[in-house]
Parts: C-alpha cells; sequence; structure tokens
C-alpha cells in the first residue's frame, strides 16, 4: 500500500515534539554533506591530488553556471548555489537507500527549500542594490506593476517548492506501483530512472534559484558593464 505524500510516519518523540521521518534523513544527509566538505577539504595542495582534482571540477562546475545564468562573477554565491544542489542532489538520490523515502518527496522539506531561496533573493539584491534600491525594483517599469511584482515575489518561490514536490513526489509513486507489478525484475533501470529524475529535479531547482536570484541582483551586472565601459 502506498502512503499519502502528506502523511509522515513519526520514528520517536522529543518531549511534546513528534521527530519524523523526513527530518531524520534531513539531518542525516546535512550531517553527511557537512562531514564529506570537512574531509574534502582538510588537505588541499597546490599539486591535487585525483580527488582533489575531482572536487576542484564540480566546484568549476557550479561557478561556470552561476557566471553562465546569472552573469556575475560567481564567488559570492557559490556556496549557497553549490549547497542547495548538492542537498537536493543528496535527498533525491537517498530513495536508492533501502526503506529510504526521499524528504523531498514531502511538501514541508520542499517549503523549507523555497523559503531558503526566497530569504536569498532578498538577501542579494539588498546587498547588491541596498534597502532603497531593492524595493525600487518592485516598481519597474512603472509604480503600476508594484502589485503585480509583490505578489510575483511570492509566486515565484511557491512555484519553486510545487515543481520540487510534484516531480519528485510523482517520480516516487510511479517506481512504487512498477515494483509492486513487476517485483525485483526490474530494479536496475529503475535505479538509473532515480537516478535520472533525482538529478534533473535538482538542477531545475537550483537555475531557477539562481534565474531569481540573478534578476534582483541585476545592479551587479549593470555596474560591472558600466566599470567595463570606463576607459
Amino acid at each position: 500500500m502506498i502512503e499519502s505524500p502528506l502523511v509522515m510516519k513519526t520514528l520517536f518523540m522529543v518531549g511534546p515534539v513528534p521527530v519524523t521521518e523526513p527530518v531524520v534523513v534531513t539531518w542525516g544527509i546535512m550531517a553527511a554533506l557537512a562531514l564529506g566538505g570537512f574531509f574534502a577539504t582538510r588537505s588541499l595542495a597546490l599539486s591535487p591530488t585525483r580527488y582533489q582534482a575531482v572536487i576542484e571540477l564540480v566546484v568549476g562546475a557550479i561557478e561556470d553556471q552561476i557566471q553562465g545564468t546569472m552573469h556575475v562573477a560567481p564567488k559570492p554565491y557559490v556556496a549557497m548555489i553549490g549547497t542547495l544542489f548538492l542537498f537536493i542532489l543528496a535527498a533525491n538520490w537517498s530513495s536508492l537507500i533501502p526503506g529510504i523515502e526521499p524528504p523531498t518527496a514531502h511538501i514541508e522539506t520542499d517549503a523549507a527549500l523555497g523559503l531558503v531561496v526566497f530569504c536569498s533573493i532578498i538577501y542579494f539584491g539588498i546587498r547588491v542594490r541596498g534597502i532603497g534600491g531593492y524595493l525600487r525594483t518592485f516598481a519597474e517599469p512603472s509604480i503600476v506593476m508594484l502589485p503585480i511584482n509583490l505578489v510575483e515575489t511570492f509566486t515565484r518561490t511557491f512555484s519553486l517548492v510545487v515543481r520540487l514536490f510534484g516531480n519528485v513526489m510523482s517520480g516516487v509513486f510511479i517506481i512504487a506501483i512498477i515494483l509492486s507489478l513487476a517485483g525485483l525484475f526490474v530494479p536496475i533501470p529503475l535505479m538509473a530512472l532515480e537516478l535520472l529524475i533525482g538529478a534533473i529535479q535538482a538542477y531545475i531547482f537550483t537555475v531557477l534559484a539562481m534565474v531569481f536570484i540573478g534578476s534582483a541582483a541585476a545592479g551587479e551586472r549593470t555596474s560591472g558593464r558600466k566599470q567595463r565601459e570606463q576607459p
């Protein structure tokens, strides 16, 4: 029987507070990524080993994606964008572990990720433009657009949440239905499908987050263009 994605299994209680399975899996993923980041960067050298070369390749790919999508210097955004992508990817791929349901298949986790993106849009917008400059963007191109721009700020973040939740949850349901019908005859193709779906959804969510943050940091692109045009 396939459980509803809106129902979360309680594993234990901390006083009156229930601790559900998605919370435990989420904290496990965060701990694994933190430890992995610590051990991966504690012995960096000028002459990189193969392991360090792989890490530098991943970081370089993230920087290139930020540069190509947002058209800004990637350094201020690498930590947030890279962490967001790696967490969603690890969360989606956690379904490959027997008995584990990906936390991104639950709306609460996706809403938390959407909140992170929403706060990042405001933070980087104010960081680049200043408070007054960022607030003025809601009246662009004219004051008539103020209500629409305000609503858009919330709806585009909501669309991120719904897109990730719907795609991951539907993928979990489809694979569960196929397994219930075909048994264990098709585990390898399904695992490959899960890897592909998880990677695509992590990429789409992160790229859209970059687009939204980049629109808030448009002043940085303008400033950089003016500086290049100066003799």
